[in-house]
């Protein structure tokens, strides 16, 4: 079937291509009863207008670039549908990019980004470093970062507060006289290891004690099961924390291979769980953290940005529930 052009509307309607095209790109130039012989022609013919051709015509792509590491994949999924779902409402186009810790360097694909034309960029990417941080405020774009907390003149933010989660959470089991609390370095998330130690050393501090439950993994050690299993030995605790489903699993099975039975024994939890851990047994207690809404949310900002509305709100916090389940007494 022969796909219905502006040239098509243009001879259905007896005008010009220019008129149609001001028709459909929303002017308020044309006259009404031109308008609507227009509008006419457009719906008789089922005519769709080129997304690129209409954001070259106002200046806008419509289209947004999504930055996600590649490390994240596995828990990037919900994130991505709400972005994706919120995009389609606002005729939006997506398109994707990745970052390979040690390859691709953050700033250079914000620039590929910027030359593709694209009308901002949102960035999932919870490991910002000051610099980067800094490099991200510099361009003249509309920024929104799901995870990290910041925001600038063109820069948001959306994310859930991982640190007053951790506390909470230490604060609890310290109430209860467990203080033997460990927290396991997440290579792959430097800045989440962060926030959960200084919530973990407030909870601490605030019972005036101190933490000194961080675990870092060797470098030698490949995984983090592969040094849970050895540290586990001789090392017990009331409760383990991971940043990920995948550590508390390794957490779990190191325990058992020495002897220690959760949660009788030792209590595990995480903050961030997947799909896997429905088929984990015993299931991990984590923390819910309303992935589809970070992706929702952040692209109903952009949206808001692009149309330079007023955002009272430039750091957006997404609220979070403990969820147990079989690694945790209660």
């Amino acid at each position: 079937m022969k796909r219905v052009t502006i040239y098509d509307v243009a001879k259905e309607a007896g005008v010009s291509l220019a008129t149609v095209s001001r028709v459909i790109n929303g002017s308020n130039v044309v006259k009404g009863p031109t308008r609507e012989k227009v509008q006419a022609a457009v719906d008789k013919l089922g005519y769709k207008p080129n997304a690129i051709a209409q954001g070259l015509a106002l200046q806008k792509s419509t289209t947004i670039g999504l930055v996600v590491p590649e490390a994240s994949f596995t828990y990037t999924g919900q994130i991505i549908n709400g972005l994706i779902d919120v995009a389609k409402i606002y005729n939006y186009n997506i398109i994707f990019h990745t970052i390979t810790a040690g390859i691709t360097d953050l700033s250079s694909v914000i620039e590929d980004n910027i030359k593709s034309n694209v009308d901002g960029v949102i960035l999932y990417y919870d490991k910002l470093e000051v610099p980067e941080v800094e490099t991200l405020s510099r361009y003249n774009i509309p920024i929104v970062l799901i995870g990290g907390r910041m925001h600038g003149d063109k820069v948001c933010s959306v994310y859930v507060d991982i640190e007053k989660a951790v506390y909470e959470l230490t604060t609890k089991y310290l109430e209860e006289g467990k203080d033997e609390i460990a927290i396991i370095e997440d290579r792959k998330n430097q800045y989440a290891c962060h926030q959960m130690v200084a919530g973990a050393r407030k909870a601490f501090e605030a019972k005036g004690k101190t933490f000194e439950g961080f675990l870092e993994i060797p470098a030698e050690a490949r995984t983090s099961y592969l040094f849970l299993q050895t540290w586990l030995r001789d090392h017990r605790y009331d409760l383990m924390i991971g940043n990920r489903d995948s550590q508390a699993m390794a957490i779990v099975n190191a325990a058992r291979e020495n002897g220690i039975e959760v949660p009788r024994d030792m209590e595990v939890a995480c903050v961030i769980d997947t799909k896997y851990n429905a088929m984990m047994r015993p299931q991990i207690s984590s923390f819910s953290i309303p992935s589809y809404d970070l992706g929702a949310v952040s692209m109903r900002v952009m949206t808001k940005m692009l149309a330079s509305e007023a955002e009272s709100d430039k750091v957006i916090e997404l609220s979070y529930l403990f969820t147990p389940r079989q690694t945790t007494k209660n």
